[in-house]
């Protein structure tokens, strides 16, 4: 199997536990380079999150792309210019908006790189989020928040087992007309139809002519699933849940193993 494009997860695929790069990865990637496959950093986070890891890893060049907010938005890795992006507008937003305090959860949204919330009383969880991504917070009434605006996606942030209960609340009909993830324990993000990081992966992969079977894919929650599922070579963490390892076709080590560097070691 010739692998030619290798995308990567980042919170608790490409970063460990202590959100950092090993050396060990570091060196594998660097290797992967090397041998002429690209790599391609896809991201539930948006472009602020990923472009630091970008400039660690040398990826930040004219001939590179990412892939942020689960595939709502691709960017060139050099500028974060976006080339292709499938946003949410101001009608959605005050759906959601409103859905989460009918369900008493918290909300936020992300639009132009920035963090929006109308929680007066904001959730930790969305200042992990923009503290851990780089991403500025504002606090924004309702009234305050521009018609115009569109966004890339929305997160309804709370604890586990919050968000297992507000999941029961959620209309059966959204799921038809928007793509919800559970990004992890204690986030759901909300996207446009058919966003996800495998359609991002597939308009890459068109883009540059390369077909499924030489792309491997590396992740390890349920936002991953759609690129892991598209991908000739689909590799899981080993510290995903059981149903993400189940459809995939490897197991790595975990995220503080080095795992990313064991499977372009094995496969690359």
């Amino acid at each position: 199997m010739s692998i030619k494009l290798v995308a990567i997860d980042l919170d608790g695929t490409l970063l460990n536990n202590q959100h950092k790069i090993t050396q060990e990865v570091k060196d594998a990637i660097q290797r992967t380079k090397e041998s002429g496959t690209q790599i391609l950093l896809a991201s539930g986070r948006s472009f602020n999150g990923i472009s630091p890891y970008l400039k660690e890893l040398g990826l930040d060049t004219s001939d590179n792309f990412c892939i942020s907010n689960n595939g709502s938005q691709i960017h060139q890795a050099d500028s974060g210019e976006v080339i292709i992006e499938d946003l949410l507008n101001f009608e959605d937003y005050l759906y959601f908006e409103n859905l989460s305090r009918e369900i008493g959860v918290h909300f936020h949204a992300l639009s132009d790189n920035k963090i929006y919330t109308t929680n007066r009383h904001i959730s930790h969880f969305t200042c992990r989020e923009a503290f851990l991504t780089w991403t500025p917070l504002y606090y924004r009434p309702l009234n305050e928040m521009q018609n115009d605006m569109r966004f890339s996606k929305f997160m309804i942030v709370d604890t586990p087992t919050v968000l297992d209960n507000a999941m029961q609340y959620l209309p059966a009909n959204i799921y038809e007309q928007y793509s919800i993830l559970r990004s992890a324990p204690y986030f759901i993000e909300i996207l446009n139809t058919d966003v996800n990081k495998g359609n991002a992966v597939k308009k890459i992969a068109e883009h540059l002519k390369i077909t499924p079977e030489k792309i491997m894919c590396i992740g390890d929650q349920d936002n991953d699933l759609a690129m892991l599922k598209y991908a000739g070579l689909s590799v899981a963490m080993e510290n995903a849940p059981e149903a993400i390892k189940k459809i995939a076709k490897f197991v790595t080590l975990s995220n503080e193993e080095h795992g990313v560097a064991a499977a372009l070691n094995k496969f690359i």
